[in-house]
C-alpha cells in the first residue's frame, strides 16, 4: 500500500430505514450507497417506531435486522435507529454523511425524516429502484391475481393495476410507492452479481427453487447451504414453472426480481436464470457440481411425475438440509391477510402523508422562484 492510499481517509456512509420485507430495491439503494464511499453502516428502525410512522411491518425486527446483515455490500447494522436522522446519530458512527433514495419519508406529524442532515449538508440522494416496493409487493398478496407475472408484450408490467387500499380498489396511486414496472437489463444483473468464478480447488454446491419474496427463512437455507462448499450457485426457476408446482398465485415476484433478490445475498455466488426443475446430468457436468442440497419442504415431482433430484441421489451427492428455519413464502402472505385492514390502513395514510409534503415543497419551490402570491399564500 502506497503513503498516499494509507492517508486516504475512510469514507463511512449512513443508511437507514425500516427495510421491510428486505426486497432487491432496498438492495440497490444500499448498493449504490455503498458505491459512496468504503464502509457503510445501516441504521434499521424497530417495530415500535414503524408501527409508530408508518403502521404495521410485515417482518419483525429481528427479521429485518437478519436480512440486512446478508446484504452483501452492507459492513454494519445499527439495531434500533432512530426514526428521524440526526447529526448525532452520524456523530455517533463517525459517518461523514447519510444516503436515501430520492423518494420521500415523513413521520407521523408529516416532517421530512432527513430535515436535519439535509440542512446541514450532510445528505446524499440516490435513485430509488422503479417497479418495486414493499408496498406494492403488500398489494400483490392481497390482490391474489397474475397480474404481476404477464407474458408476451406484457411480460415486464408489474402492477400495473396497483391499488392504494391494497386490494380494495384500483383508483388512487402514490407516486413514490405505485411502481408501474421493473425493467431488467444486463447491466443491473452485472451490478449485483459477484462476477467470481468457482476456482479448480472449489467445492460447487447447487440449490434449486422459486426464492420468492425472499425472506429469512431462504436466507438461513442458503447460509447452510454455502457451509457445504466453497462455491454456492442458486437456481431459479421460470415463473410458468413456479406456477405449476406451487399454483394460486404463485410467484408473487417475477423471475426478474427473483433473479435480484437472490443475488443480493452474500452467500450466493451466481444464479442460473430459469433453471430446469429437474436437476440433469448436464447441468451438475456443466457447472462442475459436487453437492446438491434442499431443504425439508416437501418435494414436488416434475411435470412427467419423475423425481427432480434423481441424477444427483444416483450420484450420491444430495443432501437434505435442516436450517432450523420452517419459514416458508405462504406463511409471508398469510401475515399480510391476517392483518389485511391494518396494512390497508397503513397504505392509505402514507400516500396522504407523502401528497401533502410533496404539496409543501411544490409551493416553497414556487415562492422561491417568484411564481406565487406569498401573502396570500395562492401558487
Amino acid at each position: 500500500m502506497s503513503d498516499k492510499q494509507k492517508d486516504k481517509k475512510e469514507i463511512r456512509v449512513w443508511c437507514d430505514g425500516c427495510y421491510d420485507m428486505v426486497h432487491f430495491g432496498h438492495a440497490n439503494s444500499l448498493r449504490q450507497a455503498k458505491a459512496l464511499g468504503d464502509v457503510l453502516i445501516v441504521g434499521i428502525h424497530t417495530d415500535e417506531e414503524i408501527s409508530k410512522h408508518k403502521g404495521p411491518p410485515v417482518f419483525t425486527q429481528e427479521e429485518r435486522y437478519k436480512m440486512v446483515r446478508a446484504i452483501k455490500w452492507v459492513d454494519q447494522v445499527v439495531e434500533g435507529a432512530p426514526y428521524v436522522t440526526t447529526l448525532e446519530t452520524l456523530d455517533k458512527y463517525q459517518c461523514d454523511f447519510c444516503v436515501h433514495g430520492d423518494d420521500i419519508t415523513v413521520t407521523a406529524d408529516g416532517i421530512d425524516t432527513y430535515h436535519l442532515v439535509k440542512k446541514a449538508n450532510r445528505y446524499r440522494e440516490v435513485p430509488r429502484t422503479a417497479g418495486v416496493s414493499t408496498t406494492d409487493l403488500v398489494g400483490r398478496m392481497l390482490l391474489l391475481t397474475r397480474e404481476h407475472f404477464k407474458r408476451g408484450d406484457k411480460e415486464y408490467s408489474v402492477a400495473l393495476e396497483h391499488s392504494s387500499n391494497l386490494g380494495t380498489d384500483s383508483t388512487a396511486r402514490s407516486p413514490y410507492t405505485g411502481c408501474s414496472q421493473f425493467l431488467p437489463t444486463t447491466q443491473k444483473i452485472i451490478q449485483f452479481s459477484s462476477g467470481l468464478s468457482p476456482k479448480p480447488t472449489d467445492k460447487v454446491v447447487y440449490v434449486a427453487g422459486a426464492f420468492d419474496l425472499f425472506h429469512v427463512g431462504h436466507l438461513d437455507f442458503l447460509e447452510a447451504a454455502h457451509a457445504q462448499g466453497d462455491f454456492l450457485i442458486v437456481g431459479l426457476h421460470t415463473d410458468l414453472e413456479v406456477n405449476r408446482y406451487k399454483g394460486s398465485n404463485h410467484p408473487i415476484m417475477n423471475l426478474h426480481e427473483r433473479v435480484l433478490s437472490v443475488l443480493a445475498c452474500k452467500y450466493v455466488h451466481e444464479v442460473v436464470i430459469g433453471a430446469p426443475y429437474s436437476v440433469t446430468a448436464d447441468l451438475m457436468d456443466h457447472f462442475k457440481v459436487q453437492v446438491v442440497c434442499h431443504g425439508l419442504t416437501p418435494i414436488a415431482p416434475d411435470a412427467d411425475g419423475s423425481d427432480p433430484y434423481l441424477v444427483p441421489k444416483q450420484r450420491g451427492c444430495f443432501k437434505t438440509l435442516n436450517s432450523g428455519n420452517s419459514m416458508t413464502t405462504d406463511d409471508i402472505v398469510q401475515r399480510i391477510i391476517r392483518h389485511r385492514l391494518e396494512f390497508e390502513l397503513r397504505n392509505t395514510r402514507k400516500e396522504q402523508k407523502e401528497t401533502s409534503l410533496m404539496k409543501t415543497l411544490q409551493r416553497d419551490h414556487l415562492k422561491q422562484n417568484g411564481d406565487c402570491d406569498v401573502k396570500n399564500d395562492s401558487c
